[in-house]
């Protein structure tokens, strides 16, 4: 018994150790958030904001909202057309079982290897053509081309755990496809609902690349462009660089946070099956 213990208290100080040291890049970013300009370069610097000012988040208030206000409206546009697009795919793949459903698995997966680069610069083709570029729009699309394939596997994998007894049902008292989808298979796959939807936000949360190639310099361009721009226009001032990546960090650990139940019973539906 006293080994066992002791096995579990060197295991709980190596987790906490570990997870210290991954963590700390995050403190420190908070840390020099609230760091004066004087100090920015004291030697040894101060592990603790001894002498803390909030002028970097003043410059957030001031500078950076309408950046992070694009990236809510793109990162909402992605969950919901991820969504709407992922979820009765997923449905038709587990239940309504298509010709070439295997192989459409197989291009889903497949399609999530292709680099990001290389995609931006088919869509940069195309927009080009389309008018598309710098619009809030066509990055919307975009960034949804990233989440769509993932979140037709998750939809498939636990609607195919919904009971076909329960369909069976449906179709008995006159519900055709569609009705049956939307009265019974989407409201039982909420956890993957909520899964698809984080995972869609947190892509398009943290997109730079697309970003880049296809709203760089437009009127309404996201946090990550903010950020990007901010560190070159402003490289002494890391205060309010790092005062800006902890606001832009804020509503993906937020919904994270909340979200996590949901996430861990979405991401492993489907992996046992009775």
């Amino acid at each position: 018994m006293s080994r066992t213990r002791g096995r579990t208290w060197v295991k709980t100080t190596i987790g906490v150790l570990l997870t210290a040291i991954m963590l700390f890049p995050v403190y420190w970013m908070i840390n020099v958030s609230f760091t004066r300009d004087q100090d920015m370069r004291k030697s040894p610097p101060d592990l603790f904001p001894t002498h803390g000012t909030l002028a970097g988040y003043r410059t957030v208030l001031d500078e950076q909202l309408p950046y992070l206000g694009t990236s809510l409206v793109i990162g909402l546009g992605t969950v919901v057309l991820t969504v709407a697009l992922a979820a009765p795919a997923g449905y038709a793949l587990a239940k309504l079982r298509p010709r070439g459903g295997g192989v459409l698995s197989f291009v889903l997966l497949a399609a999530q290897m292709i680099p990001g680069i290389i995609m931006a610069m088919g869509f940069y083709a195309v927009y080009l053509q389309l008018g598309l570029l710098q619009s809030v729009p066509g990055l919307i699309v975009a960034d949804s081309t990233l989440a769509v394939p993932f979140a037709v596997l998750i939809f498939s994998a636990f609607m195919s755990g919904i009971p076909g007894e329960l369909l069976q049902a449906a179709q008995m008292d006159g519900a055709q496809a569609l009705r049956t989808f939307w009265s019974i298979v989407l409201p039982m796959s909420r956890n993957a609902v909520v899964t698809v939807s984080l995972f869609a936000f947190l892509w398009s949360w943290s997109d730079f690349v697309f970003a880049s190639t296809l709203v760089n310099g437009g009127a309404h361009e996201p946090i990550t462009l903010g950020i990007y721009h901010y560190i070159g226009n402003n490289n002494q001032e890391w205060n309010a660089v790092m005062a800006t990546a902890v606001v832009a960090s804020l509503p993906a650990a937020v919904i994270l946070v909340l979200a996590q139940r949901y996430v861990a019973a979405g991401v492993t539906a489907g992996a046992v099956k009775d």
